[in-house]
């Protein structure tokens, strides 16, 4: 029995230098092999067994213990029916809205402005133009408007006009909700701008407009205005 404990101690401590060795076996050969994959920031076992989860940022890879083979794509569980990477993914994009820094931003404020939301959103966005109309019927509410101008160099233009304008809202509004294009001059302090393109990045949100609740629910693409009070009401 001692010989037994002694056997499953030596096994406890032997584990982790184990997986140990396999990690720096990964990161190791992936970057000796493949260009982009210098800097892995996690390998972890993935939910197949003998296979391994290698992220660099939001970027999700498969590989072997050894990192001979590399895959990429999704990983589906077929008896919950789940998409996996997915579901990763998710988690690793999940945007707490006390992250947000809202000095990059402009607000909209409607009634007593309790409720909270937040949006990027960029100008020559046809969603975003449905969208902010919408939002006219919806009251009682604070909308943190960030500009990501993704769309080409005319939005850029635009941003840039909006952002330095005297008031951001109305000129944000005026060409979103009433057609009146942005006429002022564009040059001002946009750092704003580009801290809300290297966030988007980070977080991936490759498309306008996308929406993120006080409490963390984010929503890519437009919405109705009795989906996003459905919305508000859940959020803290």
């Amino acid at each position: 029995m001692k010989l037994k404990t002694l056997a499953l101690a030596a096994l406890a401590l032997a584990l982790p230098l184990l997986a140990g060795a396999q990690e720096a076996a990964i990161r190791k050969n992936l970057a000796e092999r493949l260009n982009g994959l210098e800097k892995i920031d996690e390998v972890r076992p993935a939910p197949m067994p003998g296979l391994y989860e290698v992220r660099v940022e939001t970027d999700i890879y498969y590989t072997d213990a050894q990192g001979d083979y590399l895959i990429q794509g999704k990983l589906i569980d077929t008896r919950a029916k789940k998409d996996l990477t997915q579901e990763r993914m998710d988690k690793l994009t999940a945007i707490k809205f006390e992250d947000l820094n809202l000095k990059n931003a402009f607000p909209i404020v409607r009634g007593n402005g309790k409720r909270k939301m937040a949006i990027f959103e960029d100008p020559n966005c046809g969603y975003c133009k449905h969208l902010e109309r919408d939002l006219q019927s919806v009251d009682n509410v604070t909308v943190h408007v960030f500009l990501i101008p993704i769309l080409g160099p005319d939005s850029k233009t635009k941003t840039n006009q909006i952002w330095c304008a005297p008031d951001r809202a109305k000129a944000w509004l005026d060409w979103m909700v009433h057609g009146t294009a942005p006429t002022g001059n564009p040059v001002c302090n946009t750092e704003a701008i580009d801290a809300n393109v290297a966030f988007a990045r980070k977080y991936r949100i490759n498309g306008t407009p996308a929406i993120v609740f006080a409490d963390g629910t984010r929503v890519p693409g437009a919405i109705k205005a009795d989906q996003v009070e459905q919305m508000l009401s859940k959020a803290p």
